[in-house]
C-alpha cells in the first residue's frame, strides 16, 4: 500500500526529468532522466513559480495559525464555558456544515470586492481563518481530554478565560492542533477555485493557480506541468515529515477512550 501511494510522486518526479516525448512513448520510462534543469528553466520562465510558492506558503501558513487559535478557542468555549444561547450558536455552526461551498462563491466574491480585497491574498485569508469542522473537531476534543472540574478550579484560582485557554486548555490540546494545522495547510495548499476567481493569476498566483497556467493553451506540456507538480508537492511532503511524529501522537491519542 505504501509503494502504491508513493508511485504517483514517483513518477510525477520522473517524467519531469524527461522531455514530452518520453510520456508520449509505448513504454513510459521508469528512472530519471536529464531533463531536469532544462524543464525547471522553462518552467520559471512560463510563469512566476517562486512568487507563486512563496503566496501559497504565506497564505497556507497564516489560515493553519488562524485555524488553531480560534478553532480551539472556539471548542473551549462550546465545550466548558457557560453562556446564552451557547448550544443554539453551536447547531447553527455544525449546520452550516452542511451548506456546499460553491454556494458562497458569489455573495462571498460580492463581499470581497466591496471591502476592496480583490486581487489581494488578503481575500483568500480571511475566508479560511476559521471553519466549522475545527470548531466541532476541537470542541469534542476538549469536551474528552479536558475536564470541567480542572476549569473551574482554575476560575477559583482566580484566572479569567484567557488565562485557563492559555495555562489549561491549549497545552493538553497540543497534539491536535499539530494535526489540525497539517490537515488545514494541505487544504488551504491545494486549494484551486477560490483563489482562481478571486486573484489575478498573473500578478498574485498560488501554486494551483500557476499549475493551471502550465496545462492551458491548445497543447498540454505534461513534463513542464509534471515538474511544476513536482515542485508544487515537495514543501507539502517535507512538512508532513517533518511534523509526522507529532502527527502520529496526535491521532493516537484520538483514538484512546479517556
Amino acid at each position: 500500500m505504501v509503494l502504491l501511494s508513493l508511485f504517483p510522486l514517483y513518477w510525477s518526479f520522473v517524467m519531469a526529468t524527461h522531455d514530452n516525448s518520453a510520456i508520449a512513448s509505448p513504454v513510459p520510462p521508469l528512472l530519471p532522466g536529464g531533463h531536469l534543469m532544462a524543464n525547471l528553466t522553462r518552467m520559471f520562465d512560463t510563469v512566476d513559480f517562486w512568487a507563486a510558492l512563496r503566496n501559497s506558503f504565506l497564505v497556507a501558513g497564516i489560515v493553519s495559525v488562524a485555524n488553531v487559535l480560534l478553532s480551539t478557542m472556539a471548542g473551549f468555549a462550546f465545550a466548558l464555558l457557560r453562556f446564552p444561547g451557547r448550544d443554539k450558536l453551536f447547531v447553527a455552526v455544525v449546520g452550516s456544515m452542511l451548506i456546499p461551498n460553491q454556494l458562497g462563491i458569489i455573495p462571498m466574491y460580492l463581499l470581497v470586492g466591496a471591502l476592496g480585497w480583490q486581487d489581494t491574498l488578503v481575500a483568500v485569508i480571511v475566508p479560511g481563518m476559521v471553519s466549522a469542522y475545527s470548531v466541532f473537531w476541537m470542541r469534542q476534543v476538549v469536551r474528552e481530554a479536558i475536564s470541567a472540574d480542572l476549569v473551574d478550579a482554575a476560575r477559583v484560582d482566580g484566572c479569567s478565560p484567557l488565562r485557563i485557554y492559555r495555562h489549561v486548555v491549549f497545552p493538553c490540546l497540543r497534539p491536535h492542533a499539530v494535526v489540525l494545522a497539517m490537515l488545514t495547510f494541505i487544504a488551504s495548499w491545494n486549494d484551486f477555485f477560490w483563489p482562481l476567481v478571486v486573484l489575478d493569476s498573473n500578478d498574485t498566483p498560488t501554486v494551483q493557480v500557476a499549475l493551471s497556467r502550465l496545462a492551458g493553451g491548445y497543447f498540454t506540456d505534461f513534463s513542464l506541468l509534471l515538474t511544476g507538480v513536482t515542485m508544487g508537492t515537495l514543501p507539502v511532503v517535507a512538512l508532513f515529515l517533518l511534523l509526522a511524529g507529532r502527527i502520529v501522537d496526535g491521532v493516537s491519542r484520538g483514538a484512546i477512550n479517556r
